[in-house]
């Protein structure tokens, strides 16, 4: 797999700037690499689109909040990069199998997405529980 360095950077990259606009043209021309490279080794390192892996990174950054604060859901989403509470419960939904606020009556924050760990030879990530009928499943 080529482009492990790159993929690194950018990974550290999002981390750092994850509540901001994260296009792959700002990405690219932070880093100093051509959009096309960026998207091609990312996927290839990670199995996940640079969209998708903000997408469900900031999903998780908002299921935290919604299991461990009382934050109202509509801030959560405006932070997350939704426009609105009902396209972030759309895309809540379609991840986690449940809308936010059946989430956050769980109470508990199950991960399901990790962060794909930077620090080690070979990429890895992890997927854990979702909820279902207000259930965590596996």
């Amino acid at each position: 797999m080529g482009g492990t360095a790159v993929t690194k950077k950018v990974l550290s990259y999002i981390e750092k700037h994850l509540e901001e606009d994260l296009s792959l043209e700002k990405i690219a021309e932070a880093l100093n690499y051509s959009k096309f490279y960026i998207a091609r080794a990312f996927k290839e390192n990670t199995g996940y689109t640079l969209y998708k892996y903000v997408r469900n990174r900031r999903l998780e950054e908002a299921a935290k909040k919604l299991a461990e604060t009382t934050q109202p859901i509509v801030e959560i989403a405006l932070e997350a990069g939704y426009g609105s509470q009902q396209a972030f419960t759309a895309a809540f939904r379609y991840v986690y199998l449940c809308t936010p606020q059946e989430y956050r009556r769980i109470g508990r924050f199950i991960p399901k997405q990790n962060v794909i760990r930077r620090n080690m030879s070979k990429m890895v990530t992890s997927v854990s529980c979702v909820c279902k009928g207000g259930r965590m499943a596996a």
